[in-house]
């Protein structure tokens, strides 16, 4: 053997080289991925809120087999439960065989995404044309958001306590709805402003009709033609507002992106590209040694506060009554556990590198991405996962041949963000962030990778599936 091929060999030996996926799998692994993009471009198009998500995973839970959960009844092994938290989150459980004091293996998931929320009393008239005031939620680029055709989705409570659902915009015979933005010939002031003051959150107002009830002299005709469509409709009536929760989404379709259709672009990948793979993981486990649980959880883009995200205390309950049942203390068994925060990181991005580090960015294609800690500046807000889970996790994932890269948000000073691994780590489980990179992430409209997105679900699979 030459020299040359010798120091080939021990740099492939002692190197870490991330290989892209398709040098990895083969095409039968690339036709499953593809097929399993399928199914969750269906998701995307049918539960763009946390809402219709926890309905949706609702509806497949019980047609495979999942009951609701009940504290008093007594579960064996294979048994496969579910429990809604509030309509807005949802844990999936299936009991294994070891004893509960062995602790519980989780997925944790969000389901909500950065879109435009209704004020409370959002309902006015402006020069004959009717809006909405708006507050927007999670950290978006507000300039993205005008221009855009907008779908309105989300629940009305009326007085009497009736709940009305509501749709707009996403069926083609659907009115949609839309945040007007000012045209470049009269601009000149505008575009003086900050990148981020281009659209302040005061002018996210969302336009919804133009026509006027009549034509006698009473002002705010065209408010009233609004509302009383909304009322022959519903049955909702202005003070209505007061106790709803309505938010304006992308009125976009999922849609394969590339002339090779190797990737999705759609609203919302941030994080439902990881809640989908671990709701059908645990779905597709089968008499798992280790109870094992998807949590799929609201508010993350707020910061996980409120009674349905993950710094409350549903998840940690849920857990307590499985102690309870199996004879443990509650946090005997959370200190055994181990958690998989499935959550998205910044795929790098070569038109503007100036804020990655390319030795510990993630890649599209290049595998589901491990972010050992994200935080922001100095690891400020966030969960470091310990060398040894670290380690865990790797061998379990290597061993199983599932593709897979290291990453961090960003270079140090460049910015960071948050998970909801911190919130889960304050249990006392040991817990990392696994997830799939993500192009153009809280934009209107993000791209993921197929390969990707299927190799989540299968590092899912197999820590499921952990003996």
């Amino acid at each position: 053997m030459n020299e040359k091929n010798e120091l080939k060999e021990l740099k492939d030996e002692l190197f870490y080289a991330p290989k892209h996926a398709m040098d990895v799998i083969g095409d039968d692994e690339v036709k499953k991925a593809d097929d399993f993009a399928e199914g969750y471009k269906y998701y995307m198009a049918n539960g763009k809120t946390e809402r219709e998500s926890v309905e949706f995973f609702m509806a497949q839970a019980k047609e495979k087999g999942y009951s609701e959960f009940d504290r008093n009844k007594k579960y064996t092994a294979g048994d496969k439960v579910y429990y809604n938290n509030r309509g807005k989150s949802l844990i999936l459980c299936v009991f294994g065989t070891r004893p509960i004091t062995d602790g519980v293996k989780i997925a944790a998931a969000h389901i909500d995404s950065p879109r435009i929320d209704l004020k409370p009393n959002p309902l006015y008239e402006d020069t004959s044309l009717a809006y909405f005031k708006t507050h927007y939620y999670g950290g978006i680029k507000k300039y993205q958001w005008t221009a855009l055709p907008l779908s309105l989705h989300g629940v009305v409570v009326k007085a009497d306590g009736e709940s009305v659902k509501v749709n707009i915009g996403e069926d083609d015979a659907d009115p949609q709805f839309v945040i007007t933005d000012l045209l470049p010939h009269l601009a000149a002031e505008q575009m003086k402003r900050s990148l981020a003051d281009g659209v302040r959150g005061e002018e996210l107002n969302i336009l919804i009709g133009s026509r006027p009830f009549s034509k006698d002299d009473e002002s705010e005709k065209v408010k009233l033609n609004i509302i009383k469509i909304l009322n022959e409709k519903y049955g909702i009536k202005e003070s209505d507002f007061l106790s709803a929760e309505l938010e304006l989404v992308p009125a976009l379709k999922p849609r394969d992106i590339g002339f090779d259709r190797s990737m999705v672009g759609a609203y919302g990948h941030d994080d439902k590209v990881c809640a989908y793979p671990a709701a059908q993981s645990i779905f597709d486990v089968e008499n798992p040694a280790y109870t094992c649980l998807t949590v799929l959880t609201d508010k993350e883009e707020i910061g996980s506060d409120g009674n349905t995200g993950l710094n409350s205390s549903y998840m940690k309950y849920f857990i307590a009554d499985l102690a309870v049942m199996g004879g443990a203390q509650p946090w005997n068994v959370l200190s055994k556990s181990e958690c998989l925060s499935a959550d998205v990181n910044a795929a790098y991005d070569p038109t503007f590198p100036d804020v990655s580090e390319k030795k510990n960015s993630s890649y599209v294609n290049n595998g589901v991405v491990i972010t050992k800690y994200t935080g922001s500046q100095g690891k400020g807000g966030t969960s470091d996962a310990s060398a040894e889970f670290m380690g865990k996790v790797r061998r379990m994932l290597d061993t199983s041949n599932v593709v897979w890269q290291i990453g961090e948000l960003g270079k140090v000073d460049a910015g960071g963000g948050g998970t909801v691994a911190m919130y889960v780590a304050n249990l006392d489980i040991d817990v990392i962030d696994l997830g799939v990179p993500v192009l153009s992430m809280h934009a209107p409209f993000e791209v993921i990778s197929k390969l990707d997105l299927y190799m989540a679900y299968r590092a899912f699979k197999v820590f499921f599936e952990q003996k």
